[in-house]
Formats: structure tokens, sequence, C-alpha cells
């Protein structure tokens, strides 16, 4: 019998970690919401009986909430506050990571879990990769272990499927489902359409929502204004700030006006900037006023939209804070800055505390109280959440940091679960998640931004649209991690309809050692940079051997920043392809899924296409345009240094 198993791929892929018409509406009757959990709760928050989820309800919301409605809030949280220790209020102020992934009751890491969950009586987690249901299951679970109710956070940055994909079942790469995969959203930028932002915003909350979550670690304001930026990159709008600032509060409001909280990242700016903050402490070395007019602008404009939450920064940013410390860690930017100057009175996040730009060479008890005292409110994903907890406790007990501190940020995380109504109903149906998730509905906008950001940088020779003969020798060269399953399948499958003998290969860059995300949820090795990945010599040969004599070789890349990268500089091996095929006088058409500086340093080739994510949407509209199935309309929202600049794009 052949092996079988699944595998996840949406932590592989993404390491771990715009003015259009209006073509959708803005509300919808299928708006997922809280559902009617079956343990009711006492003013505390403690479940007083198990059950199942009834039936879900819209979510009121939560863009602005009314000063009725604060004061109630602010009542129940006043209520539980009052019965809370020292302990247990620094401990609702810490979130832990955990995988959304199937796990039985007693699997090891699932009881690991749910015992911080249940013993340290944390106030929430951030959810990651699974599937929708083994999210939803995971999420119910650990909101029963809970004394009081859980804030559920996510990184839902191209939309639910970001953290809810279904992964593939393998030998036969069967596709598994899952969540809505909007572009990166650098494509949604290149698309200018700020409905198509709002309709993500929108999408992800309804999704989101019917799965527990309740906040969206998104949207990505840092400005990307530095090509070598080996973190963000298409994660961003762009690199204008005013068309960031427009797309960001278009994606705020579709998030908040559907019942989830956004959170806007990375304050004060992740943009300009060459360290990878996973990685090392990095820096943005500019003055004040480029800041008032670059890297603060879209989160003013977050701000001035109603965000309700703002992740940080682990960089060192001199003119704000001269004492090389992370923004995160800092005062001065967090509260002086952020809460006093720019009027941002909602949750303020730390960016994970497990990441080697934050830690340097602190321990995590000394991280978790100057995160404390520059003010953030919640603690995301410490090494040891213990050690965290009784570092305040301490921190408090010696006079370091006062209790009303402490009662500061818990009062805003209780008023947030009163205002989701958890301490009536913290469980979401399981049942409800196939009425809500991945639905054709939510597809449609989705599919339109992944054709409309389709932009097309280069074509010399005006070969696009394709028009060759069906009997044509067309050769696609997929260049993708080993992991990285789906790389090439949706679009060679949109190619092969056009050309039905059209030769697939697929180039695996070669890396010795993997990084390793999750530290905080106690896996190994934590954050380290992985070597230049690169493409072997002989690999580069047969490829040329291969593409030898055809009509047409169209070479597509699948790779880009992520959390072990430390540089962008082009794969290994990509240039000496390229110069191949050139001296060949072989036709070629570059096509770029992840990084959009991909051509940077390059060989120019005849036809350079940007597709914005290496999602399969995202590729069969990139084969559609490519083959004149759909027209080509979009904008860089970037410039290339040495190939185009911000603008550029043909219309095909």
């Amino acid at each position: 019998m052949s092996r079988r198993w699944s595998v996840t791929l949406s932590s592989l892929l993404l390491a771990g970690h715009v003015a259009g018409c209006a073509t959708y509406s803005a509300s919808s009757s299928t708006s997922a919401g809280s559902a009617s959990a079956a343990s009711s709760t006492s003013s505390g928050g403690a479940p007083s009986s198990a059950g199942s989820a009834g039936t879900p309800m819209a979510p009121a919301s939560v863009a602005r909430p009314t000063a009725a409605s604060q004061r109630e809030d602010a009542r129940w949280a006043d209520s539980v506050l009052t019965t809370l220790s020292v302990r247990q209020k620094a401990a609702q102020m810490v979130w832990v990571w955990a995988l959304g992934d199937y796990t039985p009751v007693d699997a090891p890491a699932y009881v690991s879990i749910e015992r911080q969950v249940r013993e340290l009586e944390l106030g929430g987690i951030i959810i990651s990769v699974g599937g929708p249901a083994d999210i939803t299951l995971k999420v119910n679970a650990l909101q029963r272990s809970a004394k009081l109710p859980l804030l559920v956070g996510a990184d839902l940055e191209t939309g639910a499927a970001f953290r809810a994909r279904g992964g593939w079942f393998l030998p036969n790469a069967i596709e598994l489902g899952g969540a809505t995969s909007f572009p990166y959203q650098m494509g949604i930028g290149a698309t200018r359409d700020t409905m198509l932002a709002y309709e993500m915003g929108r999408v992800t909350a309804v999704e989101g929502r019917a799965m527990g979550i309740h906040m969206a670690f998104a949207p990505v304001l840092d400005v990307n204004n530095n090509p070598k930026n080996p973190v963000i990159s298409g994660r961003s709008f762009g690199e204008d700030p005013a068309l960031v600032s427009r797309m960001g509060a278009a994606l705020v409001r579709g998030l908040q006006e559907n019942g989830m909280l956004a959170t806007g990242k990375h304050f004060p700016g992740h943009g300009d900037t060459e360290q990878n903050s996973h990685l090392e402490l990095s820096r943005v070395n500019v003055s004040r006023a480029r800041l008032d007019s670059v890297e603060l602008r879209p989160f003013q404009a977050a701000i001035d939209a109603g965000v309700r939450g703002m992740m940080t920064f682990h960089g060192d940013l001199p003119a704000l804070d001269t004492t090389k410390t992370a923004a995160t860690l800092s005062r001065a930017v967090m509260t002086d800055l952020l809460k006093k100057q720019m009027r941002f009175n909602g949750l303020l996040i730390t960016d994970a505390l497990d990441m080697n730009g934050v830690l340097g060479n602190l321990s995590m008890g000394e991280a978790t109280l100057r995160a404390v005292e520059a003010g953030n409110d919640v603690l995301l994903m410490p090494t040891d959440a213990k050690v965290s907890i009784q570092a305040v406790v301490d921190a408090v007990a010696a006079g370091r940091v006062s209790e009303a501190r402490l009662n500061e940020s818990v009062r805003k995380l209780l008023m947030a679960k009163h205002e989701f109504g958890l301490h009536r109903e913290r469980l979401v149906p399981v049942e409800g998640v196939r009425d809500r998730v991945g639905t054709l509905v939510n597809l449609k906008p989705a599919s339109e931004a992944a054709a409309k950001s389709i932009t097309l940088v280069r074509d010399s020779l005006s070969l696009v649209p394709f028009r060759m003969a069906r009997t044509a020798r067309v050769v696609s060269i997929t260049v993708s991690s080993r992991v990285d399953i789906s790389a090439g399948r949706g679009f060679d499958a949109e190619l092969r309809a056009q050309y039905p003998q059209l030769l697939s290969l697929t180039l695996t860059p070669e890396v010795v050692a993997e990084a390793t995300a999750g530290a905080a949820a106690g896996n190994t090795g934590g954050y380290r940079v992985s070597p230049d990945p690169t493409i072997l010599p002989a690999s580069v040969e047969n490829a040329l051997a291969i593409a030898r004599g055809a009509d047409l070789v169209i070479v597509s890349s699948y790779i880009g920043a992520a959390t072990n990268t430390a540089n962008m500089k082009p794969t290994a091996g990509l240039p000496e392809l390229l110069n191949g095929l050139k001296a060949a006088n072989t036709r070629v058409a570059l096509v770029s899924f992840n990084n959009p500086y991909l051509a940077q340093g390059l060989p120019l080739t005849d036809v350079h296409l940007i597709a914005w994510s290496p999602w399969t949407m995202s590729q069969r509209a990139a084969g559609r345009a490519l083959l004149g199935r759909a027209p080509i309309g979009g904008q860089l929202p970037i410039t290339i240094p040495g190939v185009a600049n911000f603008g550029a794009g043909l219309r095909r």
C-alpha cells in the first residue's frame, strides 16, 4: 500500500510568520457572527455548563461603539476587574500561540496549550494554521477550558485563508479546500481599488468570525519603500504613503463594519529596513520629519478611520528614541507618540515576543516588563507564558509596575470581550463554518482582486496575449521551495488548456536548514537565518537542455519574503538560467508570484508579469491574462529599481 498523509501548507508558504467602482455591497446577510453558546456565564465569565453552540447571529459593527454600549462594556469590565488578583490580571494580558490543526484531546501539544489556558487563566490566544473546521474546534475547546472567555486573534493578512487553508493530501496532490484567499496587499494596491480593499476586509471578517476569531492582525500599514526589505515586501500595499493610507483605511472599515477588530501593523513602520525583525533588531534610520510624512501617515489614517488595534514593530528608530531600544519596548514610541500625540486609544499588541528583534540579550521576564512599561496591552507569544506572568506579579510587588497600570490594559481587554458578547456566548457552531467560509459569494471579490491585480511590467516583443498555435512547444519552469506543493499547478493548468503539449518542470532551490517558527508553542530552534536557497548548477543545465528549441519558456517564481529571509537577493542559479535561455535566443516570460522585486538584478526578459500571490486563484488569473482570456490593467504600487517606475503597467 502506498503511503498517504495530509499536510497543511499555510505556515510554510507564508512563513510565520485602491479608487474604484463599488462592485459589491458593503453589507451582507451572510455575515458571520458569534454563536449562541450553550455555556452561560456568571458576571465573572466562568462557564456554568458545557454544551453545543446554537444558531449564529450577525455581528454588530465594531467600527465605532456607541457611548451607551461602551458604558455597558465598562460596567461589566469593572465588575470583573474587582474580582481579579494581580496574577490573574497579568495573565489576561498574555496570549499564547496555538496551531489550528486537528488534535485529539490527549495529544501532547494540545494538552500543553489547554493546560496553559486553564491553569494560568490566560486572556487570549493567537490561532495559527489549520483547516477552517479544525480551527473552529480548537478555538471552541480552548474557550471551554478558559475561566474568563478568550479573545482570539490571528494573522489574516490576505483573508482568512492566510491561516485557514486545508492543505493537500499526498501523494495524490488533492487540495483540501479552505477559506478565501485574496492576493497579498501589494496586489490590492496594484488594483488601486478601495472597494476591493473593503471587500477583502468584509470577507475576512465574515469568515474569521465564523471560526471564532475576533481580531485580525491586519492590515499591514508599513510603507514598503525599500526594495531590499526581507520580511514586509508584498505584504504592504506599496511604497506610496497616500496609497497605503487609502487602502489601509478601507480594509479597516471592511473588517470592523462586519464584526471583527482590525489591527494596524507594524507601528511606527517596518517598511524602510533591510533587516528581518524575526532574526535581529531592525533599524529605520530616518528623520522625524520623514517619519511624519511617510511612515506615520497610514497609521494616522487608520486611527482616523477608527482602527481598534495596533501591533508594534521590533525595530530601532533613532528619531523617536535614541536608546537603541526596539519600538515595542519604548514608552516614547508607544505611549508618548502613539497614544498621546496620535490619539490612539485602542488595544496595543506587541509583535511576537519570541522574535530575536525584541529579545536581543534580554530575558523573557525583562522583555515582558519593558513591554508593559511602554504601554502594551497584549503580550503576544512569550517564550514562556508562566515566566512572563510571574515577572509582572513580581514587578507589582516590588513597585516597578503599578496595579493601576495593569488595570488600564485589562479593563480594555475585558470591555472588548463584553462587546463581542463573550460573557454570554463564547462558542461558535462548527456546522455554520460551511455556510460562511470559502463560499462562492466570498470567492467572487477575491477572484476579481486576483484578476484586476495582474500587472504587465514588460512586453518588449508584444507577445502578450500569447497567439502561438496550439501545437507550439511551450515550457513552463516553476521555481519554488520543496514544501510548496501548490506552486505552478493552477498556472500550468490554465496554460495547458491552450497548449496541450505544455512541458512542466519544477526547480527546487536547495537549502541546508529550514527555519522553525512558533518557538512560543514549545518548538525548538526559534527563528533562524535560512541559508540562501540555490538552484544547483546541474539543475540549471538540465532545464536549459529541456528548454532547447522551445517557442516560449515561461519561468515563474514562488519564492519571496519570509520570517527566515535575511535578504532579498534573487534565488541563486536563476540569473544563470535566464542568461542561458537568452544565449540560446529563446523567448522568455518571467512571472513573479511572490517577490514583486524579482526582476531587480536579473537579466531582462521579453515579458515580465507580476501576479502578487502564490495562491491558486492568482495562478489561474495570471494564466488567463497571458492567454488573453482576461484584461490586464494592474499598476505598480512600487518602483522596481532599474526595471520600472511606480504606476507602470501595460494594458492588454
